[in-house]
């Protein structure tokens, strides 16, 4: 049980970045891939946690805050113009799911059940990617386009206290 709940608990950050993000166009398949890279990152982090784990403890952050930066500064410059945001789902799904991997590391050392917990992980990625994007799109209809520029500031200051951990 408890290693279910360790894969939900990797999921629930997507919820934050998705419900900001209303003009996904295939938000089905961000979500597939989303679940995805859930699975796959753990699974790179069991396997390959040794050999990368320094890598990604000291620069996981450093990326992460980065990409987090990027989408917000394209929300903010793309909130202005009367046309829609694209970002790409694949951006998108990596910077929502490359925490996972430093995560799977630690559990990897903590020795949990590896299948259980990347199986959890990506179902749990699934339903909350897929949940959030259609409560961002019903959020849309009823703030417009303010949602872009205040999901472009939470990006900005979510990628400044990443650095900052």
């Amino acid at each position: 049980m408890q290693v279910i709940l360790a894969g939900i608990l990797t999921s629930i950050d997507v919820i934050g970045l998705y419900v900001l993000i209303p003009n996904v166009r295939y938000k089905f398949f961000l979500s597939v891939w989303t679940a995805a890279l859930h699975m796959l990152f753990p699974l790179l982090g069991f396997e390959l946690g040794s050999y990368l784990a320094h890598f990604l403890l000291e620069w996981g952050q450093w990326i992460s805050s980065i990409l987090l930066f990027g989408i917000g500064m394209h929300l903010l410059l793309f909130s202005q113009k009367n046309e829609k945001v694209t970002i790409s789902p694949v951006l998108l799904a990596v910077t929502a799911s490359l925490d996972t991997f430093s995560v799977s590391v630690s559990f990897g050392m903590l020795n949990l059940e590896e299948t259980i917990f990347i199986v959890s992980a990506g179902a749990s990625a699934l339903i909350c990617s897929y949940g959030s994007l259609v409560i961002a799109n019903k959020s849309q209809l009823l703030l417009g386009s303010k949602i872009q520029m205040i999901a472009g500031i939470i990006f900005i200051i979510m990628s400044i206290l990443a650095i900052q951990q």
